[in-house]
């Protein structure tokens, strides 16, 4: 079971968190897409308006996701996602209900955006956590997987439908808001139908208040050298790399100059290979080396510079294949990496902070992202945000064989030789470069 691609799935509690959270990020999907198409119409067309949304959105984050990883730590993880998916569901029948009665102004998008970036501030590390509390230790690296596959199947299909619709009822977003309401209840369901005794919980791992100290967290993730580098790798290509929400809508409305639906196609070319990424590694079984993050860092960075510098709106739909699914090749190589070498008492604070550099870079980045795409040009935030990225993974390659004594010599027959063991959780890479 544990080779399996949908291993994880013969689990009960899984499966059922697995289809809450299909249904309830198809919804998400379509409400972030016809969100960044309302504010480009109220905006007319403002780059920056739109860098402005995406950088309140994912601004709680940046504020409170390390709080959020201190609940997970000391409450019930059941129980917080309960709160946060009915929170969504508010969140989004109050925008839906504007749009659709004509109120609906750009303020109210701002106000709107930063409310689902503190619900997802608190239910993104607790969701992280509550994976591990799912399924055994063995199934871990495939439960993960499959979650960022259920993720990017919402991206593929998501906003697809939302084009769809827009184009459909001509240009109006509003029930697209309201139906997104509705399908936010399905993890309500599915959580509450789950077996709690079946749930893989350690004794002890609880915390009291004052013992789950974020500063602790920290503190842990810096003793750890191996969580260190993945991290701050994941923080500079999060900044920089990961703002297609942003980039894909300029470059469709301002660049190629498309409508609603292609737009959508854009998004769905990446979450396609964005999926394929994650099947990719849904049958690994042992934790990831720090290498083959390195990697698919490398090649996502490469990717990304080719998306910005595509002559036509079908060659950039191709070059967004590869591009997705390198992006989640290595986003879950990172997790997994850290996932698997944390223990359980610090597990809430440590997905916390992986969240924070993963999301809470997104408010800063797309701010630089949009002003260099609406001075610049709207494909310079693409190209910059994959060089930025891929300096970073090349600088950190030879941070990490200088570290462990690795030399590199140029010649006709370059080899390396690479020795790997794990010692109680920890990478310990000996190469011998010739």
């Amino acid at each position: 079971m544990t080779g399996s691609t949908f291993g994880s799935l013969q689990v009960r509690n899984y499966r059922l968190f697995t289809i809450g959270q299909l249904v309830k990020l198809l919804g998400t999907w379509m409400l972030f897409t016809a969100q960044d198409w309302l504010v480009l119409q109220l905006s007319n067309n403002s780059a920056s308006a739109l860098g402005v949304v995406t950088a309140l959105q994912f601004m709680p984050i940046l504020l409170l996701t390390l709080y959020g990883g201190q609940l997970a730590d000391r409450f019930d993880k059941r129980r917080l996602l309960l709160l946060a998916n009915a929170a969504s569901a508010v969140v989004a029948t109050l925008l839906g209900v504007l749009v659709v009665a004509g109120l609906v102004n750009l303020w109210w998008v701002f106000v709107t955006a930063a409310l689902f970036g503190v619900i997802s501030a608190i239910e993104t590390p607790v969701r992280q956590a509550f994976i591990s509390e799912l399924v055994g230790k063995e199934l871990l690296p495939n439960a993960l997987s499959l979650s960022s596959a259920t993720f990017n199947t919402a991206r593929i299909v998501g906003p697809a439908i939302a084009g769809l619709i827009i184009a459909v009822l001509h240009d109006r977003t509003g029930p697209i808001f309201l139906f997104t309401a509705v399908l936010c209840t399905a993890p309500l369901l599915c959580l509450s139908w789950m077996r709690t005794a079946e749930l893989f919980r350690v004794e002890g791992a609880a915390v009291s208040a004052s013992e789950a100290r974020t500063v602790d967290g920290l503190k842990y993730v810096w003793r750890r050298s191996d969580l260190r580098l993945s991290i701050l790798l994941l923080l500079i290509v999060g900044l920089f790399g990961f703002n297609f929400q942003l980039t894909l809508a300029v470059l469709a409305k301002v660049e190629f100059r498309v409508d609603a639906k292609y737009f959508g196609l854009l998004t769905t070319a990446i979450a396609i290979g964005a999926l394929a990424g994650a099947l990719a590694s849904s049958r690994r079984r042992n934790r990831p080396s720090v290498y083959l993050i390195l990697a698919a860092a490398i090649l996502f960075a490469g990717f990304e510079m080719l998306v910005g510098f595509a002559p036509n709106f079908v060659t950039a739909v191709i070059l967004l294949l590869p591009t997705g699914f390198f992006m989640i090749y290595f986003a879950q190589a990172a997790n997994q990496r850290v996932q698997l070498g944390t223990d359980a008492a610090f597990r809430g604070r440590v997905m916390a902070l992986y969240v924070l550099v993963f999301l809470g870079s997104t408010p800063i980045g797309s701010l630089i992202i949009g002003w260099c795409a609406g001075h610049f040009g709207p494909r310079s935030g693409l190209w910059t945000g994959g060089l930025v990225s891929l300096v970073a993974a090349l600088a950190l390659a030879v941070v990490q064989l200088r570290r462990v004594g690795g030399r590199i010599h140029v010649g006709l027959r370059p080899r390396l030789h690479v020795r790997v063991h794990e010692t109680a959780g920890v990478a310990a890479v000996r190469p011998a470069v010739r």
